[in-house]
């Protein structure tokens, strides 16, 4: 064991922190109410929990630069899940399974065992047999100075298992068992492996809990399995699943058996940014997801990730967003009732009549909150254009397709930087309602709709002044039962 080892790097890397902090902060990208790092690179939400009275985020992090490197666990806490305070890192490469210059802490998540807080993530190495991967212990007293287990890893990859596709593990208990789901891929397809124990350190595998046959992939990034209302749900984002980010499946499951039967499969978000979701209970017992603002591009591997990486930082979470279960047992997600803390200078218009390729200005700049009820049933427009984000020749498009029933997130004019055309089925047969619900941030767009059921998050580096928004009828009238909108809080720096 180096314990004296890992203090030394997060002592080295709190320092590169302290002194990068000022600078980064002073970044023209960076954005106002959504959750980063103070410095540097994150990717996955890890650890997400609500512990001793407070919501604390853990996330991969390398502080040294904008780019991933080698992964620590940063870790921030706070009381409403809007205002945020940093803590020192809780995890950095120190041990011979988790010491690599291109792995370290991968991702994981957080329980509370015996009035400690306990971490299992995966620790990543290569020791001569190739890259490894297995599920390692870490523990706290005080909920944020840590302690890797003496007996690490607990779990290991299987016979038939690649050793670098087996990771990402997240725990739960029930009664008086621990659960945990790892992503795995075996014969080139995509598996979800659920494992059991009694005290955090000694597991046995339980069964498959699903995989794929090639339609979701070859492998399952950060799976999530949890109840809501009186099913549960599986969640993961596939690699080598084309245009899918991030799938849930929908339906029972026994734990005597260890089998879960699902019958729904559904997107939790249909954008180009929105990318490992980890979900935790609320006090209050509401599930919340939190996902990374972003995606892998497996093909290439490599993608651009923005110019914020200019700036010595890159990447984000998306809002919190509570999982509901839907009559027809698929999901809502909706973003935290929180947030509504954040609105000031309310604007408020009622009854509005668009008329055939007419335009309505909405509320300009690009950081606000916007609400809207359309009312289908007297509507007569084939199409409703979202202009969003207009500035010096630059605009992002939305496009609901009420005829073809489908809808589009366009930025290839956004921000001279982002590229591609997002799309989702949209569906309102016997509906006389669509709503439609915005959050704008600096660098962000998360467009809701559909009763938060056809999402999409997408990141826009476009930060011009002076920014406008609009909507337009086509073929047809357009009427709006209500627009509201507000200006957001800036919550960080």
């Amino acid at each position: 064991m180096s314990k004296e080892l890992m203090i030394e790097r997060i002592e080295k890397a709190q320092k590169e922190i302290e002194a990068k902090r000022e600078t980064v902060q002073q970044g023209k990208f960076r954005q106002d109410y959504h959750f980063m790092a103070e410095t540097g690179w994150i990717n996955d939400p890890n650890g997400l929990i609500y512990f001793k009275g407070k919501y604390h985020f853990f996330y991969q992090y390398n502080p040294y630069s904008g780019f991933w490197d080698c992964m620590h666990w940063g870790h921030a806490v706070s009381e409403d899940m809007i205002h945020w305070e940093y803590l020192p890192l809780a995890l950095a490469p120190s041990e011979v399974y988790d010491d690599h210059l291109k792995g370290g802490c991968f991702s994981g998540s957080a329980i509370e065992h015996d009035g400690k807080l306990f971490l299992i993530y995966t620790g990543t190495c290569n020791n001569g047999n190739g890259f490894e991967q297995a599920q390692c212990i870490a523990y706290s007293e005080d909920g944020i100075h840590f302690e890797k287990y003496e007996g690490n890893p607990v779990i290991t990859a299987p016979e038939g298992v690649p050793t670098d596709l087996f990771r990402d593990p997240k725990v739960w208990k029930h009664d008086d068992t621990y659960y945990v789901v790892c992503g795995a891929s075996k014969n080139g397809f995509a598996q979800a492996r659920l494992y059991k124990s009694t005290d955090m350190f000694h597991w046995e595998f339980v069964n498959v809990l699903a995989e794929s046959r090639g339609e979701w992939g070859y492998m399952w990034e950060c799976p999530d399995f949890y109840p809501v209302g009186d099913k549960y749900v599986l969640m993961f984002s596939p690699m080598g699943g084309k245009e899918r980010t991030s799938v849930y499946l929908v339906g029972d499951f026994d734990y005597d058996t260890g089998k879960f039967f699902y019958t729904i499969s559904g997107e939790i978000d249909w954008g180009f940014d929105y990318y490992a979701p980890q979900s935790f209970l609320a006090p209050d017992g509401r599930r919340i997801l939190v996902g990374w603002a972003n995606a892998w591009d497996w093909m290439p591997f490599w993608k651009d990730w923005g110019p914020t990486y200019q700036e010595c930082w890159c990447g984000f979470y998306n809002i919190p967003r509570e999982a509901v279960l839907a009559e027809d047992n698929t999901l809502k997600f909706i973003p935290v009732k929180e947030l509504q803390d954040l609105r000031k200078n309310k604007q408020e218009e009622a009854d509005i009549l668009i008329k055939e390729d007419e335009k309505k200005e909405l509320r300009s700049g690009c950081v606000y909150e916007t609400e809207m009820r359309i009312n289908l049933k007297k509507s007569t427009a084939d199409k409703i254009r979202l202009n969003l984000r207009m500035s010096q020749g630059k605009k992002t498009e939305i496009l609901f397709d009420l005829k073809r029933a489908e809808a589009y997130f366009d930025r290839n004019n956004s921000d001279g930087w982002s590229k591609g055309v997002a799309r989702c089925p949209l569906n309102l047969m016997g509906k006389e309602h669509l709503d439609i619900h915005i959050y704008s941030d600096k660098i962000s767009l998360e467009i809701f709709s559909n009763e938060y059921q056809n999402n999409f998050s997408c990141n826009i580096y476009n930060v011009d002044d002076d920014q406008k928004n609009e909507m337009k009828a086509i073929g047809g009238d357009l009427v709006i039962e209500s627009i509201r909108s507000w200006e957001l809080e800036k919550t960080m720096k």
